[in-house]
């Protein structure tokens, strides 16, 4: 299903992504998780919670000046075909469309952390272990 719908550009119910993943952490037997680049915006937010009954500890946001994150995303040379400026510049504003509502939502609730990622990798790394130590999660 997933796969079909996909295959026609519509988009995948939050309910069905939100499940699959509760499938997977329910079947890690770990009980601490990293979330890379979801919930993408406020439904997606509202329906993880509903549907998990699960609330985040924290939310990692790494800062960066728009220009900074274009020219990084221009040099990285992976040849993809949406590193060009105006598919970057139209993310940045689906960014501050859709998800940073969701970043503003768990500010609200001093769940959020942080992160100057316009300095150097080694700086950006030590800050994001600093923020996971109390959870003693070792860092890679």
């Amino acid at each position: 299903m997933i796969q079909n719908m996909i295959k026609e550009g519509k988009i995948v119910p939050s309910e069905v992504t939100i499940k699959l993943l509760q499938k997977a952490m329910l079947e890690s037997g770990n009980d601490k998780f990293l979330i890379d680049g979801f919930p993408r915006n406020e439904e997606n937010r509202a329906a993880f919670e509903n549907v998990t009954k699960i609330e985040p500890e924290f939310v990692l946001f790494f800062v960066c000046p728009e220009e900074e994150m274009e020219r990084r995303l221009l040099n990285r040379n992976q040849g993809r075909d949406d590193d060009n400026t105006e598919t970057i510049r139209k993310r940045f504003k689906v960014f501050v469309e859709s998800s940073l509502p969701v970043v503003e939502h768990y500010d609200s609730k001093g769940k959020v952390r942080k992160i100057d990622a316009a300095k150097p990798v080694d700086e950006v790394f030590e800050a994001v272990k600093a923020i996971f130590s109390p959870f003693n999660v070792e860092a890679v």
